[in-house]
C-alpha cells in the first residue's frame, strides 16, 4: 500500500491499545486473515431482531416522524444496531480537561520548520485523545434481545431533543431596507507601495470547518415581528424554546420564560422581563449560534470512537477530533454525504431545497489508529462483482441459497458465487469467512487488479517526475533558477515517495529548462557529465532523447548534481524575457509517453507565454471588468488550447503541478485549465524571493512529494436503484457521462457528486454508495479502492433535516453557490411549530448555516472587486474546486488564537472571528488554510515583542520580514510550536503576514473576521440574520 505520512497525529497517551495478530498485506494467491477475535466472531443480528429491538428504543420524540423498519433493511445483512464487545472497549475514556489549553503534539515543539509530513485531520481543538479497541469490526454482543446499547456516545442519538433560546420583535436595520449587498473577504494581499516583499500574499478571505450538534434541537433567533401597521420597535432578547417533537399542534407561548426542561446556549441568561430593554437593543452576539462555541460543545461528545455499523447517523464534525472505526459503512474521511437520511422522492428535494449530493475524498489521510484500507488479492478470478450492475463486494451483499448465490445491494439482483469464492453460510445466513475478508466486513478495502484492468493488459511501470525550469531573465534575477537547483540536489530527491516498507523509491526522474527555446538534459548513469539537447523548433514538439532522460536519482546522482550545479551558471547572464508555456507540457507527454510511464510535470513558471509558439497568450487583464456582469470574460479560458492539453494529460496518466512566480499577469484563468483538467495543482508566489518564500516553496514540493498520490486514475461511483448521480465537480476530466479520469490525484484532492432520484425510494430499505478509484500506485501496481457507504430512506421533513451534514453541504454549497433560504423557509413551514413572524428558526444540524453563507457570499472566490486582481481570483476558484471538507471550511471561517499569554506546549482556545473580542494588549494568530496574520494590539507588552522579535517596542517591528525569530526563550518557542502545528494541521507551510493595530494592512486583516462588517461594506453576521429571516418570510408569503 501507498505510505502515508503522519507528521501531525497527536501521540496517544492512553492505556495500550489491542494489536492485530495478523494485519492484512499483499500477498500472491492468498487473502489475508483478520484477528483471531474477529475471525471466531459470533453472528450478527437478523433483521427480524434487529425490528424487536428498534421497538424497544424509546423514541417518543419522533414516534409518528420515523417508522421503526426506517433503519433497517431486511436483505442487508449489516445489522444497523450493535456495540463492541465489553471486553474491546475500556469502561471509560478520558474526560476533557474544561479549564485546560489543548496539548501541542510532540512533534510540534521543536520543529521551526515543516517537516514534509502528511497530517491526519486533527482539528484544533484537540482536548480529548479518544481510544480505540481495534481496527476491525468487533464480535457482536451475545445477549441480542434486550434494548439498545447505552454505550453510544451523544452524537450517535439521532433522536435527541433540546432547545436553544429565541430573540424576538428586533426592527430590521434600515441598511437592510433593500438586498443586502455584500463585499468579499479582503483582496490576496494589501495595497502594497514600495514593499515588493509583501507582494507575495497567497491568501483569501476564509474560515474554518465546523458543524452543529448532531440532534434534533431546533435554534431559534428572532428577526424582525411586523405589525399591520408599521414595524415593531422593541426586541426583548427573551428565550423561547421551541419542540422539535414530530407533533408540532398549538404555537408555543411568546417567550419570557424557557419552558421546563428546556437548554440554553452555556453562559446564556436566563429568560424574562429583565431582558426586554432599549427598543433600539440588538442581538447579543453572544446569543447565537457561533461557530467556537459549537466546536467545543461537539469536541466533548466525541470522546469514543465513531463505529460506522449504524446507519443514518451523523458522523462527528470534520473539524473535531475523533477516531472512526470501520464496520460495514466507510470512514466518513472518504465519503461525506450532504444528508444521511436520503428523501424518498425527487418532489422532497425540491421542497426542502437540500442537496442530495457526496463529498469524495478518496484518498484522505486517516488517523494513525485507524485502519488503512487493506490490499485483498483474488488471484485470477479477478474481483467479485454484480453481473448486472458491476458494483463491487461489499459488507451490504447478502448471500443465499446456502452461499452460492448473492443479492446485489444496488441493484437486487442475483448473482452465482463461483467455487473459487465459494463458502458455506453460518446459521444467521452470514459467511462463515465473514470476518476473514475485508470486503465482506469493511466499507473500504482496495485489490490487486488484474491485467484486464491495465491498458493494453500490460502492467504498468513505476511514475516519472519531470522537472521544467523556467532560465529567463526574470527567474535568474528573482533568484528563483539558482534556489530550485540547489533545493532539488540537497533535500527534494532525498524526499521522493516510495512504498509502504520499500527501502528506495522507484521515481524515475527527468530535467528541462525552458525560455523560448526547449532544454533537454541527457542524465545517464555512464555519462561523467551531462548533456544538452536544444528543441528550437516548437511547432511539432518532439523528444530528441528517450534513453538517459528519465533515471533513478540513486543510480544517476553524480551527473543529476552536477547538472544542478551547470543549470545556474548556464544561464546566470540571460536576456532573454519571452517563454513558453504550450510546447513544454508537450514535450513532458511525449517523454512519459515514450518511455510507457505515467507521471508528474513540475512546471516552474514566472511570465505569461507571449514567445511565438502553440499556446501563445497576450495581455487580456482588465481590472474594471471584476465585481461586473462582464468579469466572466477574463475569469474564463481565452481559448481551448490548455483545455485540449489537459485533457491529453488525463488520458495519458500525466499530471501538471503548475508553480507560478509572478510580478505581473500570467493569465491563469486559461494556464490553469491544463492543471484542472489532468488533477494537477497550482501553487502562487506573488512576487517571490528567497528570502521570504524560499522556506515556504521548499515546504511545499517536500509536501507535494509525501502525500499519498495515484496516477493513471478512473473514478466511478454507483448508487442504488432509484437514483443515480448526475452532476460532477472538481478537476479532473469526464470521459464520459459517467467516469472521472485523473492523471493524477492526491490525499488533498476532494471531488463533489450530485445525487437525483430517478423513482420513488421505498422507506423500508436503505440506499448505498459505492466509489470505485482504479489507479497505478507509485510503485507501478494497479490497484482498486473501493469505498462503500449505507444511507438510510425518509418521508418525513422531521428526519431529513437532523440528518444533515453542514460539512458536506457547504463543501457543495462553495462549488454551486446555491441559496440558504430556501432551504430553511421549508424547514420552517414544515417541521417548526407555529410561531410568531418575528422568529428565525433554523434546524439544529444546519443552525451554522447562516455564518457560513455569510462568509461564502463575502469571499473573493465568488464577490470580487478591482481590489483584487483577475490572477487572484481564477487562483482561488481553482483552489475551492479541488478543496476537501475540511480545507473549506477552514477557508470560510478563519481560526484565531491568542498569542500573548499561551501556555507552554498547548495550544490556545480559539476564538470568535470578530474584532471585539481582541484585546489592545493582546497578539493573536489568524490562519485561513491559504495564509497566516500576527495581530499585534498597539498596548501589548514589550517584553513579548521582545521576546518574538528580538526588538524593545513595537514600532521596531519590520511587518515586511514576516517570521518569528528563533530566539532563546519559552514565548519564542511556544508561538513557533504553535505555528509548525498550523502548518501541518492545514498540509501546507501558510505564508505568515505581521499587522499592526490601526497601521494601513489592518483594514484588510479585518475583512478576515467573518462576524463584523467588511471594511468595503460586507453585510456583518448578525445583519445577514435580520436579511435571511425576511427572504424565509417572502417565501412563505
Amino acid at each position: 500500500m501507498i505510505e502515508q505520512m503522519r507528521g501531525g497525529t497527536q501521540q496517544y497517551s492512553g492505556p495500550p491499545l489491542p494489536q492485530h495478530s495478523q494485519p492484512f498485506q499483499s500477498q500472491q494467491n492468498h487473502v489475508p486473515s483478520l484477528p483471531p477475535y474477529i475471525q471466531n466472531g459470533p453472528s450478527l443480528m437478523t433483521p427480524q431482531m434487529q425490528q424487536q429491538q428498534l421497538r424497544t428504543m424509546d423514541m417518543s420524540s419522533l414516534s409518528s416522524a420515523l417508522p421503526p423498519s426506517q433503519n433497517i433493511r431486511a436483505a442487508a445483512p449489516m445489522p444497523n444496531q450493535f456495540g463492541p464487545p465489553p471486553n474491546l472497549v475500556p469502561e471509560a475514556f478520558q474526560q476533557q480537561q474544561q479549564q485546560s489549553p489543548s496539548p501541542i503534539p510532540p512533534q510540534y515543539q521543536q520543529q521551526s520548520t515543516f517537516q514534509g509530513q502528511a497530517n491526519p485531520s486533527v482539528s484544533n481543538q484537540n482536548r480529548v485523545s479518544p481510544q480505540i479497541p481495534s481496527h476491525f469490526p468487533p464480535q457482536p454482543p451475545s445477549n441480542l434481545s434486550g434494548p439498545p446499547s447505552a454505550a453510544f456516545p451523544p452524537y450517535k442519538q439521532p433522536f435527541q431533543v433540546s432547545q436553544i433560546p429565541t430573540f424576538q420583535n428586533q426592527q430590521t436595520p434600515q441598511s437592510l431596507s433593500g438586498p443586502v449587498g455584500y463585499s468579499q473577504q479582503p483582496p490576496l494581499m494589501p495595497p502594497i507601495t514600495n514593499q515588493p516583499n509583501l507582494s507575495g500574499l497567497n491568501s483569501y478571505p476564509n474560515q474554518p470547518s465546523s458543524m452543529p450538534p448532531f440532534s434534533n434541537q431546533q435554534s431559534n433567533l428572532s428577526g424582525p415581528t411586523y405589525s399591520q401597521q408599521q414595524r415593531s420597535q422593541a426586541y426583548p432578547p427573551g428565550m423561547q424554546p421551541i419542540s422539535s417533537q414530530s407533533n408540532l399542534s398549538g404555537p408555543p407561548v411568546p417567550g419570557i420564560q424557557q419552558q421546563n426542561g428546556s437548554t440554553g446556549y452555556p453562559g446564556q441568561p436566563s429568560a424574562g422581563p429583565q431582558f426586554q430593554q432599549s427598543q433600539q437593543q440588538r442581538i447579543d452576539p453572544d446569543m447565537i449560534p457561533n461557530v467556537v462555541q459549537v466546536l467545543e460543545q461537539m469536541q466533548e461528545k466525541t470522546q469514543e470512537p465513531f463505529i460506522t455499523n449504524t446507519l443514518g447517523v451523523l458522523p462527528p464534525l470534520v473539524a473535531t477530533n475523533f477516531i472512526c472505526q470501520d464496520q460495514g459503512s466507510c470512514n466518513p474521511r472518504f465519503i461525506r454525504a450532504t444528508t444521511y437520511s436520503v428523501p424518498n422522492a425527487a418532489d422532497m428535494i425540491k421542497q426542502s431545497h437540500i442537496p442530495v449530493a457526496l463529498a469524495i475524498s478518496p484518498l484522505a489521510s486517516l488517523r494513525s489508529e485507524e485502519l488503512e484500507p487493506p490490499i485483498t488479492n483474488f488471484g485470477d478470478i479477478g474481483p467479485v462483482r454484480c453481473h448486472r450492475c458491476k458494483a463491487y463486494m461489499c459488507s451490504f451483499m447478502q448471500f443465499i441459497d446456502g452461499g452460492k448465490r448473492f443479492i446485489c445491494a444496488f441493484c437486487n439482483q442475483c448473482t452465482d458465487v463461483g467455487t473459487e469464492y465459494f463458502n458455506h453460510l453460518d446459521h444467521n445466513g452470514r459467511r462463515l469467512d465473514w470476518y476473514q475478508r475485508p470486503e465482506l466486513c469493511l466499507g473500504s478495502y482496495e485489490i490487486l487488479a488484474t491485467k484486464q484492468y491495465c491498458k493494453d493488459e500490460k502492467w504498468p511501470e513505476a511514475p516519472a517526475f519531470i522537472f521544467m525550469i523556467d532560465v529567463s531573465y526574470s527567474s535568474v534575477r528573482s533568484g528563483l533558477l539558482h534556489f530550485i537547483c540547489q533545493i532539488l540536489k540537497d533535500e527534494l530527491l532525498n524526499y521522493l515517495p516510495k512504498d509502504k516498507n520499500a527501502e528506495t523509491s522507484t521515481v524515475r526522474v527527468g530535467f528541462a529548462t525552458f525560455d523560448k527555446q526547449l532544454h533537454f538534459y541527457n542524465i545517464k548513469n555512464t555519462l561523467g557529465q551531462p548533456q544538452m539537447m536544444i528543441v528550437s523548433d516548437l511547432e511539432e514538439v518532439f523528444m530528441p532523447l528517450l534513453d538517459g532522460f528519465l533515471a533513478l536519482p540513486d543510480e544517476s546522482r553524480n551527473v543529476i548534481n552536477s547538472l544542478l550545479d551547470q543549470i545556474p551558471q548556464t544561464f546566470a547572464h540571460t536576456q532573454e524575457t519571452e517563454t513558453i508555456l504550450g510546447p513544454v507540457i508537450q514535450a513532458g507527454i511525449e517523454a512519459l509517453k515514450g518511455a510507457g510511464r505515467v507521471g508528474k510535470l513540475y512546471i516552474f513558471s514566472t511570465t505569461l507565454p507571449i514567445a511565438v509558439a502553440p499556446g501563445k497568450l497576450a495581455n487580456r487583464d482588465d481590472k474594471k471588468l471584476l465585481g461586473t456582469d462582464k468579469e466572466k470574460i477574463i475569469l474564463a479560458p481565452v481559448n481551448n488550447f490548455y483545455t485540449k492539453l489537459g485533457e491529453e494529460c488525463a488520458q495519458n496518466g500525466c499530471a501538471v503541478d503548475l508553480f507560478v512566480f509572478p510580478n505581473n499577469y500570467l493569465d491563469l484563468a486559461t494556464i490553469g485549465e491544463v492543471c484542472r483538467i489532468s488533477g494537477g495543482q497550482m501553487y502562487k508566489f506573488n512576487y517571490f524571493s528567497v528570502e521570504n518564500d524560499g522556506e515556504r516553496l521548499l515546504n511545499e514540493l517536500k509536501r507535494n512529494f509525501q502525500r499519498t498520490t495515484v496516477f493513471d486514475a478512473l473514478m466511478r461511483v454507483r448508487t442504488s436503484t432509484g437514483i443515480r448521480p448526475i452532476d460532477f465537480l472538481g478537476n479532473f476530466y469526464m470521459t464520459n457521462a459517467t467516469e472521472m479520469t485523473f492523471g493524477s490525484i492526491d490525499s488533498d484532492k476532494s471531488v463533489c457528486v450530485e445525487l437525483k432520484h430517478d423513482d420513488k425510494l421505498p422507506t423500508e430499505t436503505n440506499t448505498f454508495i459505492q466509489v470505485a478509484l482504479l489507479y497505478t500506485s507509485i510503485s507501478g501496481q494497479r490497484r482498486l479502492r473501493i469505498l462503500t457507504l449505507g444511507l438510510t430512506v425518509t418521508a418525513a421533513y422531521t428526519s431529513l433535516y437532523p440528518g444533515c451534514d453542514l460539512d458536506a453541504v457547504m463543501n457543495y454549497t462553495a462549488k454551486v453557490v446555491n441559496q440558504a433560504a430556501n432551504m430553511l423557509a421549508c424547514y420552517r413551514k414544515n417541521c417548526a411549530q407555529s410561531t410568531t413572524a418575528g422568529q428565525l428558526i433554523l434546524p439544529e444540524t444546519l443552525k451554522l448555516l447562516p455564518i457560513y453563507v455569510t462568509a461564502l457570499i463575502k469571499c473573493d472566490a465568488l464577490i470580487g472587486t478591482q481590489t483584487v486582481t483577475t490572477d487572484d481570483r481564477s487562483w482561488l476558484i481553482h483552489k475551492i474546486m479541488a478543496m476537501d471538507v475540511k480545507s473549506t471550511f477552514a477557508y470560510l471561517y478563519p481560526r484565531i488564537f491568542a498569542l500573548h499569554n499561551i501556555e507552554e506546549d498547548t495550544i490556545p482556545p480559539m476564538i470568535r472571528c470578530s474584532y471585539e473580542r481582541f484585546s489592545e494588549t493582546g497578539a493573536y494568530v489568524l490562519e485561513n488554510g491559504l495564509v497566516m496574520y500576527i495581530w499585534l494590539g498597539s498596548q501589548i507588552n514589550p517584553t513579548v515583542i521582545q521576546c518574538l522579535f528580538g526588538v524593545p517596542s513595537l514600532s521596531q517591528v519590520e511587518a515586511e520580514k514576516c517570521k518569528i525569530l528563533d530566539l532563546d526563550n519559552q514565548i519564542s518557542k511556544n508561538v513557533r510550536n504553535l505555528l509548525n502545528y498550523i502548518r501541518n494541521d492545514r498540509n501546507s507551510h501558510l505564508k505568515l503576514f505581521i499587522v499592526h493595530q490601526r497601521d494601513s494592512i489592518e483594514p484588510f486583516f479585518k475583512n478576515y473576521l467573518i462576524e463584523d462588517k467588511g471594511f468595503t461594506g460586507g453585510a456583518s453576521y448578525v445583519d445577514f440574520l435580520y436579511h435571511l429571516h425576511r427572504e424565509i418570510r417572502n417565501i412563505l408569503q
